[in-house]
């Protein structure tokens, strides 16, 4: 996502990579552990409780799975950074990675996406919509925000390859794209990745706003599990766009360069850097909202807390019994 990663790179302002090879893998580092911690914990509460995910939830836990595999990918770019920008694994995990990462970033929107069509649905048409807010039909949408991320990753995977510098005598992991396919494929990023799932979300999020307003004490006597849902999705949707939106901003003024509307800035170049980088956080961030911001989660991990002491303290028990019954025998003999 940052770096020497496209031979159309040619155009960009050149500047000083020192200060990234020093802070920038520590960072990724920290972002990866805490983010592995974080996303599992999460995904173990949602999978693990005996009690069913609702439409949401669903959402959710992709959202977890999706950031999940985001930071497993971290530490190998990590090490990239901190060695010059040098690729030093094989060429699959460079296009593995890279197409994870890719993936990530769409899947994450249109996870946001989907919850925020279901909270729309679940707010503004509570009655006439109800039959299609069902956990098999939210299964499937997930099912197909999976497909159609892989499927916009495809040309990731297939176009990123390593390409040694002799003149650097460093590995670039770099997307070997022709000036018409990088302007495509940054503009299908934009528009799919960005411009259209951002609309959709603000759309709804206005709308369930309103709803709430109008409906302020039917919602807060009658509907306090949709409110609560509501609060930690909007708090989720946020933090989504404080963290993407100025890598997105980015991407549209690195185009703007690149076609010369723009002129080549090296403040630009030091935003890309930044802004990548906070993309990165949101992945560490949505856990600890859940945690903070989700009272349904909350209670859903203290339940699995309370069952998993339980479960122990039965299984101490049962052994204690059985060390006490065969020493007993012991003794007899």
């Amino acid at each position: 996502m940052s770096g020497n990663q496209s031979n159309t790179s040619k155009n960009h302002c050149d500047f000083d990579n020192s200060l990234i090879f020093t802070l920038v893998p520590p960072y990724i580092l920290v972002i990866s552990v805490l983010g592995i911690i974080f996303n599992v914990f999460v995904l173990m509460v949602f999978c693990l409780h005996k009690k069913a995910c609702s439409v949401a939830e669903i959402y959710l836990s992709n959202l977890a799975g999706a950031d999940l595999a985001l930071v497993c990918c971290l530490p190998f770019w990590a090490e990239y950074v901190r060695k010059g920008f040098n690729w030093t694994f094989s060429e699959s995990l460079c296009e593995v990675t890279s197409a994870v990462i890719y993936m990530n970033a769409f899947c994450s929107i249109y996870f946001l996406v989907l919850v925020s069509i279901d909270r729309y649905v679940a707010l503004v048409h509570p009655l006439s919509h109800e039959r299609i807010r069902q956990p098999f039909y939210a299964k499937l949408g997930c099912l197909f925000v999976w497909i159609l991320g892989l499927v916009f990753a495809l040309p990731i995977f297939i176009y990123r390859k390593l390409e040694f510098k002799p003149q650097s005598n460093l590995t670039y992991c770099s997307l070997n794209f022709t000036s018409d396919q990088y302007l495509a494929s940054e503009v299908i990023t934009i528009t799919f990745s960005f411009i259209i799932p951002v609309i959709i979300i603000l759309f709804c999020t206005v709308k369930i706003i309103q709803a709430l307003r109008k409906r302020l004490i039917e919602v807060l006597s009658i509907q306090k599990t949709d409110q609560k849902a509501t609060t930690l999705i909007l708090a989720v949707l946020l933090a989504f766009l404080i963290c993407w939106v100025p890598f997105h901003v980015t991407k549209i003024l690195d185009v703007l360069q690149y076609t010369r509307i723009l002129k080549c800035h090296i403040t630009l170049n030091i935003f890309q850097q930044i802004s990548s980088y906070l993309a990165f956080f949101n992945s560490v961030l949505n856990p600890i909202l859940y945690v903070l911001v989700g009272k349904t989660f909350q209670k859903r991990a203290k339940e699995l807390f309370m069952l998993w002491n339980k479960n122990q303290t039965a299984s101490f028990t049962r052994l204690s019994t059985r060390l006490t019954s065969f020493k007993f025998d012991q003794s007899s003999k």
